[in-house]
């Protein structure tokens, strides 16, 4: 979750109290998809702030794709869709299907940890606070084409430790249990650390794409995964219309 602005004092200004509130509602599932949320009316008088402010909040919340106004009716949570963005968010093993090529998951680890310091700052979570971990290699006809490194908050999907990831992806188990909201992404090459390298059977100098991710559910980070891919066995794709 990203970090909440503040004032050179540290006092949080007025229309970031109305947008929490309304955010930190809709991720508790106390609003939901299609329903109406207060009027500009009744959080000015709420919060004591003015119809500007208000405005500013709600303003936001649209662009953040978290609620949908309507002139002259009001706000209501926005419809969340499996897809936020140009950029898909993929599963490898529809990838691979699509292909024609057979589909194959080794789950390496599969445990309850603590969040470290970057998986905290990630996730939103306190330094040290329980996470849910998983290391799966995915193969394409017996060949390993992805290492998947990923960090779950156990508030957004608790029974991920209790899956089949040799059956269904986390990929598809975490929009499933969790629609997406709002991705973000970081693509990069480098090359693959000692315990990538042997999982996909490279060298350590065989340069690789890796993809970094951080999705969100409502407004909470559900998850941050690390995908590493042999650069001469895996091409992103992805598509872009106006």
């Amino acid at each position: 979750m990203v970090p909440m602005s503040k004032t050179a004092g540290g006092v949080e200004p007025q229309y970031l109290k109305v947008k929490n509130h309304l955010r930190e509602g809709i991720a508790s599932g106390h609003w939901v998809a299609g329903d109406l949320l207060p009027s500009e009316g009744a959080l000015v008088a709420q919060f004591g702030v003015s119809r500007m402010t208000v405005n500013r909040a709600l303003r936001e919340l649209v662009q953040e794709g978290l609620i949908d106004r309507v002139q002259g009716v009001g706000s209501f949570v926005a419809q969340l869709h499996r897809i936020s963005s140009t950029l898909n968010v993929r599963d490898v093993q529809e990838e691979i299907l699509e292909r024609g090529h057979h589909y194959e998951a080794q789950v390496q680890a599969l445990l309850k940890g603590k969040a470290s310091p970057q998986q905290a700052a990630e996730l939103g979570l306190k330094r040290g606070a329980p996470v849910f971990l998983s290391l799966i290699v995915h193969l394409e006809n017996g060949v390993p084409i992805q290492c998947e490194e990923r960090a779950v908050n156990p508030a957004c999907a608790p029974d991920y430790l209790a899956q089949d990831f040799a059956r269904i992806t986390p990929t598809h188990y975490l929009l499933e249990v969790a629609p997406l909201s709002e991705a973000r992404y970081m693509i990069e090459a480098a090359l693959p650390g000692e315990v990538e390298a042997k999982l996909l059977g490279i060298s350590r100098r065989d340069p690789c794409l890796v993809v970094k991710r951080i999705t969100y559910s409502r407004g909470v980070a559900v998850t941050s995964v690390k995908l590493t891919h042999p650069g001469v066995r895996y091409q992103l794709q992805g598509s872009f219309s106006a």
